[in-house]
Formats: C-alpha cells, sequence, structure tokens
C-alpha cells in the first residue's frame, strides 16, 4: 500500500470552488476530499492545509467568523494539521482618482508547503505527495523531490477552474478536482469539537 500525504493550498483551492460558484461545498471535509481523489493502492497517512486567518472585510464582518468556525471544525479531523502564514492588507491607490482602498494578500503558504514537502521527502513519510494547488511557485520543491528521490510520486490535484502547464510539466501526473468529489467530501452541519462546544455551518453559504 502507497503512503500518501495531502498537501492543500486553502486559498487556491477556495478560490477556484468560488470562481465555479460553488460556494455551497466550502464546509469541505479535506480528509474525505484526498480520500475519494486516491486510488485503490494508496492510503492517505496525514493531511497538511496551508492558509492564513484573514481579517474581516467592511462589506462582510463576519467572513473572519465563518473561516474560524472552518478552522475549528478541521481541527477536529484526527489526521490534519493546520500551517499558517500571514494576511497582510496593503493600501492602493488609483492613479486616476486617487481613491485609496486595502487589498489582501497572502504571504507565506508556498514557503510552508514546500518545507513540509521537502521535509517529508526526505524523512521518507510518503510515497506519494497529493499537492492541491496550482501555485507555479512549488515548480522547483517538485522538481528537488523527483530528482532525488525517483521512487517518490508528487501528483497534482488542481481545484476547480485553476491549472498550471508548469506544474504539469513537472509533476508525476496531474488531474482537477471536480464536482463530485467536494459533494461527497462535506463536514456534517453540526461539529462537535472536543470540549463539547458544537460548530454549525454558516448558513450563508447554503
Amino acid at each position: 500500500m502507497n503512503r500518501v500525504i495531502a498537501y492543500v493550498d486553502g486559498f487556491n483551492l477556495y478560490f477556484g470552488i468560488r470562481s465555479r460558484g460553488w460556494r455551497r461545498y466550502y464546509w469541505l471535509d479535506l480528509r474525505l476530499m484526498a480520500e475519494h481523489l486516491l486510488r485503490a493502492d494508496q492510503q492517505l497517512i496525514e493531511n497538511k492545509y496551508f492558509t492564513s486567518r484573514i481579517s474581516a472585510p467592511r462589506a462582510d464582518p463576519q467572513k473572519a467568523r465563518r473561516q474560524v468556525a472552518y478552522l475549528e471544525a478541521l481541527q477536529t479531523l484526527p489526521t490534519l494539521r493546520i500551517f499558517f502564514g500571514h494576511y497582510l492588507e496593503n493600501p492602493v491607490q488609483c492613479r486616476r482618482c486617487g481613491e485609496t482602498w486595502l487589498d489582501h494578500d497572502e504571504k507565506m503558504t508556498d514557503v510552508n508547503t514546500a518545507t513540509e514537502l521537502l521535509t517529508d521527502a526526505f524523512d521518507d513519510r510518503f510515497d506519494v505527495a497529493l499537492l492541491v494547488t496550482a501555485d507555479t511557485d512549488l515548480t522547483r520543491p517538485i522538481e528537488v523531490v523527483r530528482a532525488r528521490f525517483p521512487g517518490k510520486r508528487v501528483v497534482l490535484a488542481f481545484p476547480p477552474n485553476r491549472s498550471s502547464k508548469r506544474l504539469k510539466q513537472v509533476g508525476s501526473a496531474y488531474f482537477t478536482i471536480g464536482r463530485d468529489a467536494l459533494a461527497a467530501s462535506q463536514l456534517p452541519e453540526r461539529v462537535a469539537k472536543a470540549d463539547g462546544f458544537v460548530l454549525h455551518r454558516p448558513t450563508k453559504w447554503t
């Protein structure tokens, strides 16, 4: 049985789902999703989820609370670890009218993912790395893993509506996550934490 670790780029997956208008699938069980993507001869060892805590935008002040609820729900999954980067606010000014607004930029996901991928490869923790991303910044780490460990495979699972020609070239294989896999991988409407507190699926996502 081939050991698999899934590495999930949270923002890449989120924006891919959003671009297809599939908001009903935001309440996603990443462990189930990864298992639905495996072959019969593969076993999921661990999920690693890379994201950042967002700031609540003025237009949707509840957005950060929904993310907190989702992160806490994910933390109930026994095989999943969350790695946090930074969510930065940068002022942007229109050159024509002079109006200023805040733009947001997520940092560290690619670095954190590359670090975990390379560390796990050198520690021989997987036979197959399943990368859920379309971020070309991971091109070089993938090349290193495949060059140093020819027996290991790095499979790209592109989020909906996202792809990368460069990653297709360096990966062992690739495919796009479909609607059926997302629909079959939803968390329960209510998720109980270890302390007994019950998290509820945000109604705005339905």
